[in-house]
């Protein structure tokens, strides 16, 4: 295994969203991310690149996937991992995130992983602390080890990202998978359009992507790979769609849909957790190209190749 053989396009404290960075930036960190998934299969699946480092999980919103990953992408690098726990820590209290992150700021924290509900929290802990931030989603706004992790795995089934085509179907305005994962397909010269309720895709969001009203005028496009999203009913503030039962008719992924994707080579994708009879079918999770198990594999890989590659304290006014 070799890491570090390549010099990093640039020297970067956080990693916040998927728009700020260049490709070559993207570049890098998904071929870093190779030989660390090839750790995988050794016995011993640690490196010593973060030895004596901390790195601090601050999740303010429930994860099971993202937090997980990046707590093993941790240990493996063989960094200290603490979990801040929101509900049991004096924010119930009434303590502000500031002040939360200057009383861990005072523990020397290097590495801070942050889940919020609210855009742009992220940001604002980065600019205040010396530690290193990585954004693991906040509000509608981004998700960009989730985006990176999607790129590093339909590349590494198809092999190319340039000319292919991806549709991704469902809730895209609530969705920061959807905003970070068609930034980085469209920055790597993938295509990309999306399909869903019109009350659930936002023009002024996406509207530099090609648009679809049915299956079949997508299907027609011919897309290497179909990207479906969660229905995020826990953001839903009003009725967006009729009825559940109404939302899988039309855009949901049917039997019937997936034997013509089967029959057309397309690749399945989900950030997860999959709302079975919603989104997709029970079938679906036996579908053999389907990528979604991979994703979750692929996450690990990724997240350690973006906790390698920050550097805590660079660029942090008072350093």
């Amino acid at each position: 295994m070799s890491i570090g053989t390549k010099r990093a396009p640039s020297e970067r404290k956080d990693l916040l969203d998927i728009q700020s960075l260049s490709v070559a930036e993207i570049e890098f960190l998904l071929e870093t991310a190779v030989p660390f998934k090839e750790l995988f299969s050794r016995s011993v699946k640690k490196v010593p690149s973060l030895r004596g480092k901390t790195v601090l999980t601050l999740f303010y919103e429930p994860s099971t996937r993202t937090l997980s990953s990046f707590e093993i992408a941790a240990n493996r690098l063989s960094a200290d991992v603490t979990n801040f726990s929101v509900s049991t820590s004096s924010v119930v209290k009434g303590e502000t995130i500031l002040d939360t992150i200057e009383t861990l700021q005072s523990m020397r924290i290097d590495y801070i992983v942050i889940r919020h509900s609210v855009s742009g929290v992220p940001n604002l802990v980065a600019r205040h602390t010396r530690a290193s931030v990585l954004n693991a989603g906040d509000g509608f706004h981004a998700h960009p080890t989730q985006a990176l992790l999607d790129a590093f795995t339909l590349r590494e089934v198809t092999g190319d990202l340039g000319g292919r085509r991806v549709l991704i179907v469902g809730d895209l305005l609530h969705s920061r998978v959807a905003r970070s994962t068609s930034q980085i397909f469209r920055k790597l010269g993938t295509e990309v359009g999306v399909m869903g309720p019109a009350t659930l895709i936002p023009r002024t969001r996406h509207d530099f992507l090609r648009r679809f009203t049915d299956w079949e005028e997508a299907m027609a496009w011919k897309p290497d790979a179909i990207y479906l999203l969660r229905v995020q009913l826990e953001r839903q503030k009003e009725q967006f769609f009729p009825s559940i039962g109404e939302y899988h008719r039309l855009y949901g992924l049917t039997t019937e849909r997936l034997r013509r994707m089967s029959d057309a080579g397309i690749y399945l994708m989900h950030p997860g957790p999959v709302n079975r009879g919603v989104e997709i079918c029970d079938e679906a999770m036996a579908y053999e190209r389907s990528l979604i198990n991979r994703q979750v594999e692929n996450g690990i890989a990724v997240r350690m190749a973006a906790l390698y590659w920050l550097t805590p304290g660079h660029g942090c006014p008072g350093t």
